[in-house]
């Protein structure tokens, strides 16, 4: 039997014998990181032994000097050790439905999945877990699923302030939140006046800010997402894009004919190909199905969502895919109604979020790590809130920065919020200021309520659909106006935000702030657009006073 135990090192620690040893699970390639699961004679299931820097096959060459391990005939995932074994062929879900492990194994096995369409399983999960009347061990405290959700990314720490490295950051008086408003979307008239007689943007920052404030009426969208992915280089010509288009054609092309033209018997040969078209092909069919775009069967959109991700893994085998990659996929290829054009600004997309979807997940622990330092900077009694009800870790956003909102709002306004968050205005990471701006919004029902862990969870779970992406946006532009304009800017908010700092002496000529801070990114925002900026009504953590024309136009 196994003998499970605690030790100096983990809680987590387990030990068997070899002769005990039934099969063993390795996880899917390009599936998350790699993990081993081992079973027992007695079908005692462990719980999933995780390599986050790869290396499982170097423990799989080292047990085979010590047993036969031979390929289940139905899952090749499966090692059996002897082959007179019976294989195991019951899926990865079932593997931890014993009530020690369960959910937290599934965060461990795959973020990805579990936070995605399943969420709400997640939370139910949680529920039925902690409802039960049975206190006995085999259910685990919130205060040690937090711990173990915290560890589901590797490296993700987010309260260790005291360590070296970390900035303090202390209590900081914003000053009141301004209130602003949007403007109506940029119109085709719009547009044309800002392009030359040979299809040059006039000025691109001034085109940049008006999408900024209101979007873009969707007969422009065609066109416009081009540029702001991307795909086509502002300063281009009309002639210029057109011969770009028809060399990035001949490529696309090139890159499809690679994976059509693979035989059944050479993909028999390539489980990575075989495993990637797999999940592709499942994702697909549940992706926006209720829009008219993809609804039914056989419908043409979704023949073009399954080949331009089929030819994405020609493009970056490496990654290949990963679920979620269809979230951002879909919007894009709606709008270019283009197999071609879709590909090539998913493509530049993609680019953004690549680092979300890696292995390693290294784009997801900076963001977390970079939203708690905004979100303390913005609220820290919130912050503590949080903390001290087992949710700090903020794993509650990894949806939302996974695929950037694509699930919490309707697919309408998903291309309002993205077309504005493609501008890169008004600073750096303003996705992070978005989500503090929902966070701060339902701070207040969470802690009037005092709602713990569980109810977190299932609170932000629900308001996918019910957020207002114009209240939102305003609030978030707003959230950075307070920043911007902050006297005593921490350092590590400056460079989250993409703010440079200086120690030179304010001069109102320099395009500094009185802080010394250099509002480069930023300085012309809110110039030559007329949508009004008035002060709030209601206060923020202290009362330092934001003037109507320090909104405007930073000084």
């Amino acid at each position: 039997d196994a003998t499970t135990h605690a030790n100096g090192e983990s809680k987590w620690s387990f030990l068997f014998s070899l002769t005990d040893l039934k099969s063993i699970k390795q996880n899917k390639e390009g599936m998350g990181w790699s993990y081993l699961v081992f079973c027992l004679k007695d079908d005692v299931k462990l719980p999933a032994l995780h390599f986050h820097h790869g290396d499982s096959k170097l423990l799989i060459n080292c047990l085979e000097k010590h047993v036969v391990l031979n390929e289940s005939p139905q899952d090749k995932r499966i090692l059996l050790v002897n082959s007179q074994n019976k294989s195991l062929s019951q899926s990865f879900e079932n593997l931890f439905d014993e009530p020690s492990y369960g959910l937290l194994q599934k965060l461990k096995k795959d973020p990805y999945t579990v936070t995605m369409g399943r969420f709400s399983k997640v939370t139910n999960y949680i529920f039925d877990s902690f409802r039960l009347s049975d206190p006995s061990n085999q259910r685990r405290p919130p205060s040690e699923m937090a711990d173990f959700l915290n560890d589901a990314i590797p490296g993700l720490k987010i309260n260790q302030q005291e360590e070296p490295g970390f900035e303090v950051i202390t209590r900081i008086d914003l000053g009141k939140q301004p209130e602003v408003s949007r403007r109506e979307p940029v119109s085709a008239e719009e547009w044309a006046k800002n392009m030359d007689s040979e299809g040059r943007i006039l000025n691109v920052d001034y085109i940049k800010r008006l999408i900024f404030k209101g979007g873009l009426c969707h007969t422009l969208r065609k066109e416009a997402w081009k540029f702001l992915l991307g795909y086509f280089p502002w300063n281009s010509t009309k002639e210029e894009r057109a011969n770009l288009q028809k060399r990035k054609t001949d490529e696309y092309f090139r890159m499809k004919l690679q994976w059509k033209s693979v035989s059944e018997e050479q993909e028999k040969r390539n489980s990575r190909l075989r495993d990637y078209r797999s999940l592709i092909e499942k994702d697909v069919n549940r992706t926006d199905r209720t829009n008219k775009f993809y609804e039914g069967e056989d419908n043409p959109g979704l023949i073009l969502l399954h080949d331009i991700l089929m030819t994405y893994c020609m493009y970056d085998f490496d990654l290949g895919y990963v679920q979620g990659m269809s979230d951002l996929l879909s919007p894009v290829l709606y709008i270019m109604e283009n197999e071609v054009d879709a590909f090539w600004c998913f493509v530049s997309y993609m680019d953004q979020m690549h680092q979300n979807f890696e292995e390693q997940m290294q784009g997801m622990k900076t963001q977390l790590i970079q939203l708690s330092t905004l979100l303390r900077l913005l609220d820290s009694g919130f912050c503590s809130y949080l903390e001290s009800q087992d949710s700090g870790y903020l794993y509650f956003c990894f949806r939302w920065l996974l695929i950037r909102f694509k699930r919490e709002f309707s697919f309408q306004d998903i291309l309002r919020l993205w077309e504005v968050m493609w501008t890169e205005l008004p600073c750096q990471n303003f996705h992070l200021l978005l989500c503090c701006a929902i966070l701060e919004s339902e701070k207040q029902q969470i802690m009037d309520k005092h709602y713990g862990f569980n109810e977190i969870l299932k609170h932000i779970n629900e308001l996918s659909m019910k957020i207002d992406v114009e209240f939102i946006l305003c609030k978030a532009e707003a959230i950075s106006m307070q920043m911007m304009n902050c006297k005593e800017l921490p350092q590590a908010v400056s460079e989250i935000l993409g703010i440079e700092t200086s120690s030179v002496t304010p001069d109102s000529d320099t395009g500094e702030d009185e802080s010394g801070a250099v509002l480069s990114c930023q300085t012309s925002l809110y110039q030559s657009i007329s949508t009004p900026v008035t002060a709030a009504n209601g206060t923020g953590d202290g009362a330092q006073q934001m003037s109507e024309t320090q909104s405007l136009t930073p000084a």
